[in-house]
């Protein structure tokens, strides 16, 4: 249980202390923006990789067990996830990495932008969120709760990030978006165009979804239907 502990301070750390610092800007500064991207998806990935080890042979303590009245929901939330997920990897954006030149786009919130300007975190967080709430154990809490910190502190990152770098360019787009979903869209200072989004990366996520929901069995040795 210690080496997951370690494993998600770790991978969550360097998230937080480089990703979207200026120790980011100073490091980028000396080895390029390529060589820093390089160099901290070696450090994700091996932040990654010990977390899910440490987690496949932590032990197995309940806290409040598993919840299997939430999995009619968790599947809807899940899919929900999937969605967000999928539209969001397929969106070009301002938050993702390459994506800085949508800033120049006469209008650069389109699609699922509209709704927030971090679809693929909310994703992960929604994903994270609802397994943390399945699994009711000590090991799934800190895997998953680390992910969901990580998913809801992420945006706020990159937020920070981009205006350093673009100033008045982020600070257009993020007069029009919101991170919270249709925070913006609420406030009226966006509209809700679901004709933009594209039904192909609709279809990205629906797949995915399918494609894990029947595999799950077979790639985590559990089954998602409720009992």
């Amino acid at each position: 249980m210690i080496s997951l502990v370690l494993g998600a301070a770790c991978f969550v750390g360097i998230h937080v202390f480089i990703s979207g610092t200026k120790l980011r800007d100073t490091l980028v500064a000396r080895i390029g923006d390529r060589g820093f991207r390089g160099f901290f998806s070696l450090l994700s990935l091996a932040g990654m990789v010990w977390m899910c080890w440490a987690y496949g042979h932590a032990p197995s303590i309940d806290l409040w067990g598993k919840a299997h009245a939430f999995r009619p929901l968790a599947l809807g939330l899940v899919l929900l996830a999937f969605l967000f997920i999928g539209v969001g990897l397929t969106t070009p954006s301002p938050t993702a990495v390459g994506g800085e030149s949508q800033l120049d786009q006469a209008e650069p919130a389109q699609g699922i932008l509209r709704i927030t300007r971090h679809p693929f975190l909310w994703g992960v967080a929604l994903w994270a969120f609802t397994h943390l709430i399945l699994n009711g154990d000590v090991a799934s809490f800190v895997l998953f709760g680390a992910l969901l910190l990580l998913a809801l502190i992420g945006p706020l990152s990159i937020d920070a990030k981009r205006h350093r770098a673009f100033g008045g360019k982020w600070a257009r787009f993020a007069a029009v978006t919101s991170n919270v979903p249709f925070a913006a869209i609420i406030e009226g200072r966006n509209v809700l165009r679901l004709d933009e989004v594209g039904m192909w990366r609709i279809g990205v996520g629906l797949i995915a979804f399918v494609l894990v929901l029947f595999g799950h069995r077979w790639l985590f040795g559990v089954s998602p239907f409720p009992i």
